[in-house]
């Protein structure tokens, strides 16, 4: 029976067959300028990637070489994440990005399709990271401010949870929200519940009731009240407009 765990012995013979196959691993600085151009939003990193995941194919993690390459795509969809939030994205834009990815990569049948996804895959963080404005990232007691906000879009949301969430007295929190996105907290936490609610309408089956209740509207006529004055429309009249659209 193989051993269960690697060991110091395996990893030395792994070095002697690949120097025996004249085989070597990129340095850390090429292999991370694929996510370092995609953190600045620069388009190049998609051709990068392209070059990158290509000559992977000569790296065997599996007996399988498709689920080799499979293993190697959910390792850059993994840093590509993490790299485009540090390039300004939302990290639950940009987590929720990668899994849905490695979600459509686990059907791929062949090499080809891999490649492919892949270049979706970076064309897509490499444009939403451009799309930032690098001027307005926003400081760590900001972001979890919209995170929690983003955790608790099915509650009440009180100026004094935020502050006591983040460490900064009502005030100070207010002062620098507003200073760093340009929106009031409440202004910030009525476009999210606008946007979760658009969402919910194009995407889903959910009665009006059911939205307004899952996003603490009090009732549903103040939850259409305050969609139709956001979008211009009633919520009946944006799901038939939009839900056919994908």
């Amino acid at each position: 029976m193989a051993d269960k765990y690697v060991s110091l012995k395996d990893i030395r013979y792994r070095e002697f067959l690949n120097r025996e196959n004249d085989f070597r691993h990129a340095d850390y600085d090429t292999d991370m300028r694929q996510y370092q151009l995609l953190q600045s939003g620069d388009p190049r990193a998609v051709e990068e990637a392209n070059q990158r995941y290509r000559s992977s194919d000569r790296v065997a993690l599996s007996d399988d070489p498709l689920r080799s390459k499979k293993y190697m795509f959910v390792a850059a969809a993994v840093l590509a994440s993490r790299f485009a939030v540090q390039g300004g994205m939302s990290h639950e834009l940009a987590f929720n990005t990668s899994d849905l990815y490695i979600q459509k990569m686990d059907r791929m049948k062949t090499p080809e399709e891999l490649n492919a996804l892949l270049h979706d895959m970076f064309s897509f963080y490499t444009r939403q990271v451009a799309s930032i404005e690098k001027g307005k990232v926003c400081s760590k007691p900001v972001l979890r401010c919209m995170d929690y906000i983003y955790y608790h879009l099915n509650e009440k949301i009180r100026l004094s949870d935020l502050a006591q969430h983040v460490g900064l007295n009502t005030s100070y929190l207010s002062e620098l929200f507003k200073k760093e996105t340009g929106l009031t907290l409440s202004d910030y936490i009525l476009q999210r519940r606008i946007e979760a609610a658009s969402n919910m309408l194009r995407y889903s089956d959910y009665t009006f009731v059911e939205i307004s209740s899952t996003l603490a509207y009090s009732t549903q006529s103040h939850f259409i009240h305050v969609f139709k004055k956001a979008t211009g429309m009633t919520p009946r009249q944006y799901r038939a407009q939009y839900s056919h659209q994908t």
